[in-house]
C-alpha cells in the first residue's frame, strides 16, 4: 500500500524573502518592533507638547489667586491664600464690558460665517456651472491671504461705510475673514455625502433650498461643528482686526474694545506698578469659554476632521 507523501512545511515569506519561525524573528514581527518605536516617540512628543501647553495655563491660573509679591517670588508656589477678589477687580477694570462686547460680536458673527459659508460650499461642492472652480480658488486663495496686507485698506473702506468702532462693522468684517476656512473645510465635506439621498429627496419633492436645510445640513454636522469650533476660537482670540478697527473716534464714542485688545490695553495702563493678579484673572476669564467650548465639543471635532477625509 503506497504511503502519502509529506508536503513540506511552507517557509513563511516577508517582502520577497523567507523568514524563519522559532529562535528568528519573522518578517512582520521585526516590522512591528518598528511600530513600536515609532509609537513611544509619537507619544513623547505629544507628552511633551501637552506639558508646553499646561504648564502656561497653571501658571497664569495660579496667578490670578498670588498677590504682587507672591507673583515674583516665585512662579509655581502656590498661594497662601485662595481668594477671588482678583476676578472681582478685573472684571470692574473692564474685563467684564470687554467680554461682554465679545460675546456680542460672536454670537451674530459665528452663526452667519456657518450659514454663508456653508451654503456656498454646497452650491460649490454639488453643483457644476460655468466658473464653479474660478470661484472655489478664489476662496481657496482668500484662506491663504495674509490679513496684515490688507489692513489699511480695510480701514478705509470701513471708516467710508461710517462703520468704525460699531458691531456691525466688525461683524462684517470677521464673517468675511473667515468664509474662505469655512468654504474649503465644508467644501470637501459636502463632496463626502452620498448623492442617493439628495436625489431621493429631489425625486420625493424637495426643492433645492429644501433638500439642502432639511436633508444635506443636518447629515454635515460633524463638518459644521468642526469649523464652527476653529471659528469660535479665531475670532475669540483675534487681535489685529479689533485693534484697527474698534478704536474710539471721539471722546463721547463709547470703549467697544474686544477681550483680547481690552486685555493689553489694560496691561499697558497698568504699567510697573501694575495689578498683576487682576492682569491673570483677567486672562484666565479670557481663557475659560473656549476651553469649556473645546473640551465640550471635542469628540465632534475629531468625528468631523475624519469624516470630512473618507468618502
Amino acid at each position: 500500500m503506497a504511503t502519502p507523501i509529506k508536503q513540506p512545511t511552507p517557509v513563511p515569506v516577508f517582502n520577497g524573502q523567507p523568514t524563519t519561525i522559532g529562535s528568528r524573528k519573522t518578517g512582520r514581527e521585526r516590522f512591528a518592533d518598528g511600530g513600536t518605536t515609532l509609537n513611544v516617540f509619537s507619544h513623547g512628543f505629544l507628552i511633551l507638547w501637552g506639558v508646553m501647553i499646561l504648564l502656561p495655563l497653571a501658571w497664569i491660573v495660579l496667578g490670578s489667586f498670588k498677590n504682587n509679591t507672591e507673583i515674583g517670588a516665585s512662579a509655581w508656589s502656590w498661594p497662601s491664600h485662595w481668594s477671588f477678589d482678583a476676578f472681582s477687580r478685573a472684571w470692574e477694570k473692564g474685563i467684564g464690558e470687554f467680554f461682554v462686547n465679545t460675546v456680542i460680536v460672536l454670537v451674530f458673527s459665528v452663526p452667519l460665517t456657518m450659514l454663508l459659508g456653508s451654503m456656498t460650499a454646497y452650491v460649490l461642492a454639488r453643483y457644476e456651472f460655468p466658473g464653479n472652480r474660478i470661484i472655489f480658488y478664489l476662496f481657496v486663495g482668500g484662506a491663504m491671504f495674509p490679513v496684515y496686507l490688507a489692513l489699511v485698506p480695510l480701514f478705509f473702506m470701513v471708516s467710508n461705510l461710517g462703520m468704525l468702532n460699531t458691531y456691525q462693522g466688525l461683524i462684517l468684517v470677521y464673517i468675511a475673514y473667515s468664509l474662505p476656512f469655512t468654504v474649503f473645510f465644508m467644501h470637501s465635506f459636502f463632496r463626502t455625502l452620498p448623492t442617493a439621498v439628495h436625489e431621493a429627496a429631489m425625486i420625493d419633492g424637495c426643492s433645492h433650498s429644501r433638500a439642502f436645510f432639511q436633508v444635506m445640513l443636518p447629515m454635515a454636522k460633524p463638518g459644521l461643528i468642526s469649523v464652527g469650533i476653529f471659528n469660535v476660537l479665531g475670532q475669540w482670540n483675534q487681535y489685529i482686526l479689533p485693534m484697527t478697527l474698534m478704536q474710539q473716534q471721539s471722546s463721547s464714542d463709547p470703549d467697544r474694545s474686544m477681550l483680547a485688545q481690552g486685555l493689553v490695553n489694560l496691561a499697558q495702563q497698568q504699567g510697573y506698578s501694575g495689578d498683576y493678579p487682576a492682569l491673570f484673572a483677567g486672562m484666565t476669564i479670557a481663557m475659560l469659554p473656549v476651553l469649556v467650548v473645546y473640551l465640550s465639543f471635542q469628540r465632534q471635532v475629531q468625528a468631523g476632521l475624519t469624516a470630512g477625509t473618507l468618502k
